[in-house]
């Protein structure tokens, strides 16, 4: 029988459907710290931690913080699960604990726990060391407040919150939760679990997953579960067969070569962003923006492309890098260019046979490059506009531009003409505002509830302005 580790104690995983969440399932069995606020892992209210392997490919294991709503409870199948009932007890506090309760950082506790596994996350990270801080999101003690970015309070207040995760030292050497770090994460194993009526399979190679593509039109690939847990948590979805492929090897490399950086679908964004430690900047514009850690430590870049969701965050950054999708199947793989990967309104070229395996962007990146995200919040929220830039000025003169858009049509687009309107033309204030009002009648905009029509095209043309500004300032975008 399945199980999975739970606060160091094996539970059994009967009973478990493959729609049920991991967050169900830790209630069920009486660990209710963990709580259902949005179903959509926007609260955090649900966080838990999991053992991984360091997002930075290093040895050994980290303790990882997920919204335990949108996973599959089979999904941790010989899995390591910590939750805030296993960090301490009424007695026995632990250190992130003991500061928030003597820091107020508690007042009605709903989302305590949450906010508690995503601090605990944080004060374990290997890495984590003390500096100056410089940004207000960093304290002294290495804590970045980044970590606590999907965790919503509706009571307390935040400054208790982050008084706390700046008081916090270092894991004491005996600190079981850091000795645990030494070994290596479980491993994957193959899994089989049906109930109600439906299957969730985890493959043991990418072979056998490519097969059950082929063979089952009902055969769902699910990684991270941040898009299609929302999808059965709220709109009632129910696949009848869902195929594991967010610990697939053949789709976790990434390799950095004299003409191209290839990542691995199914990578999440942190270990994306901390494998290549800062050598694409634009990335790392995308993934301080993009939804919250909790979400990253999940969410992959296939996962993002597969949806074929215009207002994805990553298209337009990699339409802007020139990004190509190798997408693979039991007959073999072929490599689309992004910009032909997007046929429609959730749709693309892929087909229900294939998985997107890599994401390969060309080599050397263009020197000025950005990603200008608009939304209602600052952080964890959908864009109503996203815009890609990557240009190359020389002698003055624009050499080439691709400008990626996001929101403002009905698949992620190029700029083509507003591109046209930059190349072969001085980098200028002139050359910029007239290419800015080209900018702002790209695509085809519309009202929603996020943003009207015009709004959207004043922001796309102000997009470009401030790139400018800011490059002309010698401050990169």
């Amino acid at each position: 029988m399945a199980e999975v580790t739970v606060n160091g104690e094996p539970l059994g995983l009967d009973g478990v459907t493959p729609h049920t969440t991991a967050l169900d399932f830790l209630r069920d069995r009486g660990l209710t710290g963990a709580k259902e606020g949005c179903a959509e892992g926007e609260c955090g209210a649900c966080c838990v931690l999991v053992a991984r392997p360091p997002a930075d490919g290093s040895p050994g294991a980290e303790w990882t913080s997920i919204n335990a709503c949108l996973v599959s409870a089979a999904s941790f199948a010989g899995q390591e699960l910590v939750t805030s009932e296993g960090l301490g007890t009424p007695d026995r506090l632990h250190p992130v604990q003991r500061e928030l309760a003597e820091r107020g950082g508690s007042q009605c506790g709903y989302c305590t726990p949450g906010f508690v596994c995503s601090m605990a996350a944080e004060y374990y990270r290997s890495d984590r060391a003390a500096s100056p801080s410089t940004n207000g999101t960093h304290g002294d003690n290495g804590f970045d407040l980044h970590a606590l970015s999907g965790n919503l309070c509706r009571c307390t207040g935040y400054r208790p919150i982050r008084d706390a995760a700046y008081a916090l030292t270092r894991p004491a050497a005996a600190d079981p939760l850091a000795v645990r770090r030494t070994a290596a994460a479980p491993a994957p194993t193959p899994t089989r679990i049906e109930g109600d009526g439906a299957t969730f399979v985890r493959p043991p190679d990418l072979a056998a997953a490519l097969d059950i593509l082929a063979d089952r039109d009902d055969a769902t690939p699910v990684a991270g579960a941040t898009d299609l847990g929302v999808e059965i948590n709220l709109r009632g979805s129910r696949p009848g067969l869902l195929v594991a492929i967010d610990r697939l090897p053949e789709l976790r490399d990434l390799q950095w070569s004299g003409d191209e950086l290839r990542i691995g679908a199914a990578l999440s964004l942190t270990e994306i962003e901390r494998r290549l430690t800062g050598r694409v900047p634009v990335l790392d514009d995308l993934f301080w923006q993009f939804a919250s850690r909790p979400i990253r430590n999940g969410a992959t870049l296939g996962g993002n492309l597969g949806t074929g969701s215009p207002i994805g965050d990553s298209p337009p950054v990699l339409l802007a890098l020139g990004a190509d999708v190798v997408l693979v199947s039991a007959s073999g793989e072929r490599r689309v260019p992004l910009a032909d990967y997007f046929t429609g309104y959730r749709t693309t070229v892929r087909t229900h046979s294939e998985l997107i395996a890599e994401v390969v962007v060309p080599l050397p990146l263009a020197p000025l490059t950005a990603f200008h995200k608009i939304a209602k919040r600052r952080y964890d929220d959908i864009s109503s506009v996203a815009i890609g830039f990557a240009i190359e000025v020389g002698d003055g003169v624009v050499r080439s531009a691709r400008i990626g858009l996001g929101g403002v049509a009905a698949t992620p687009v190029r700029a083509l003409e507003t591109e046209a309107a930059l190349v072969g033309r001085p980098w200028s204030p002139e050359t910029v505002d007239a290419a800015a009002l080209v900018l702002a009648a790209e695509g085809t905009p519309i009202d929603d509830q996020r943003s009207s029509a015009r709004y959207r095209s004043a922001m796309l043309g102000q997009s470009l302005r401030r790139l400018f500004a800011e490059s002309a300032d010698g401050v990169r975008p």
